[in-house]
């Protein structure tokens, strides 16, 4: 009788607590009538053509932005006459190619030394490296080349691939953040090859905005043949810049072929593309220079290379953050040291400018000692 009724109660129990179990998942789950009213009532979002229009970005190359092919090359061989017209007896220059040690492309350069060269090994030497998107070698960089040579510097200048006036197919070719900065380091293999007064182990490398960047990722390689880079108002991290910059801008690097995509798409590339992920792989000295009001490489950009090389180099970064300085021709501050009388092409300076260059070349005097070995007269001037 015991054993009955406590068998009796066990099963009681066993059935309030099913009762209980089936009453509480009745009231979690919802039935069908209630998902579908759930599904119904979802608010149910009007597309705009225009923003849609205006927020696509391609990720196919053929629908990288297009250029005035003709009129670049035509604006490029007027550059080379005047480059010519102005170096005649002042410097030795010259218009060169050299094969990318990519091997796929033949890249030009512009060559300005000094007429009197020294013996073997006997100049400091830069790669000079210009900026833009698509941009090329102007002639506003003439006095501050004529400077370089004057103090005794041989001077190369690449076109990589993507620069402007050598027509579509090199247009097109833009790597930015790859390939590019193998056609830059390439100029370095053409100098030790060709020019035998150029010391191998007196090379640093300079360059403007893009040109900047792509200094810095030749720095952060794991091999690389320069003693000193300076890079002034550099892009910094493409992942910030493209969110900040927007859609037209992004279409210039998602429909590139090495790219092809954004960052949401191709972080990995993206992080491997942007020198401020890669302070830590600096091991030569390096000046940057930002300023304030640059319209261009905004501050919120640029402020995070200067304080990860603070940070992280402090005894090989040389780093100087201009506030609102002079303004140059174009994008505010970020031509602050690049200002120059298009007439004369003689230095519009700015206490700023001033101050820039005076640390430049001071910086690469220390680095790449230009006055070693030097014949008497451009030791001289």
């Amino acid at each position: 009788m015991t054993h009955d009724r406590h068998a009796s109660t066990r099963r009681l129990a066993l059935r309030t607590v099913i009762a209980l179990v089936a009453a509480l998942l009745t009231s979690i789950l919802p039935d069908e009538s209630f998902a579908q009213n759930r599904r119904a009532s979802r608010t149910t979002v009007e597309m705009d053509p225009d923003r849609a229009a205006r927020l696509y970005v391609s990720n196919r190359p053929e629908d990288h932005p297009t250029a005035k092919y003709e009129a670049h090359i035509q604006e490029k061989a007027r550059t080379d006459s005047i480059f010519a017209a102005v170096s005649a007896g002042v410097l030795d220059y010259r218009k060169v190619t050299y094969r990318s040690r990519i091997g796929d492309m033949d890249i030009p350069a512009y060559v300005f030394q000094p007429l009197q060269k020294g013996g073997k090994a006997a100049h400091a030497a830069m790669i000079w490296v210009h900026g833009g998107v698509h941009g090329n070698w102007t002639a506003n960089y003439w006095p501050f080349i004529k400077e370089a040579v004057e103090r005794g510097y041989v001077i190369i200048a690449p076109e990589y691939r993507g620069s402007t006036g050598y027509g579509k197919e090199h247009h097109n070719a833009i790597d930015y953040g790859g390939y590019e900065v193998d056609d830059v380091i390439s100029a370095y293999d053409w100098a030790v090859a060709n020019l035998p007064h150029v010391d191998p182990d007196r090379v640093g490398i300079m360059g403007w905005s893009h040109g900047g960047y792509i200094s810095l990722l030749a720095i952060m390689r794991d091999e690389h043949p320069f003693k000193a880079a300076a890079a002034i108002v550099p892009v910094t991290n493409l992942i910030f810049r493209l969110s900040y910059k927007g859609p037209n801008y992004q279409r210039s690097f998602a429909t590139q072929s090495r790219i092809q995509g954004l960052p949401f798409e191709k972080r990995e590339l993206y992080v491997e593309r942007s020198p401020v992920y890669h302070v830590h792989k600096i091991q030569v000295p390096v000046l940057v220079h930002v300023a304030t009001n640059d319209t261009d490489v905004e501050f919120e950009e640029a402020s995070m290379l200067i304080w990860a090389l603070r940070a992280q180099k402090p005894d090989l970064a040389e780093t100087k953050i201009y506030v609102d300085p002079t303004p140059g021709p174009v994008s505010g501050g970020h031509t602050f040291n690049r200002r120059v009388n298009p007439k004369t092409l003689e230095r519009e300076d700015s206490p700023e400018q001033r101050d820039s260059w005076n640390r430049i070349w001071t910086f690469m005097e220390w680095n790449l000692r230009p006055y070693l070995n030097l014949p008497a007269a451009t030791s001289a001037n």
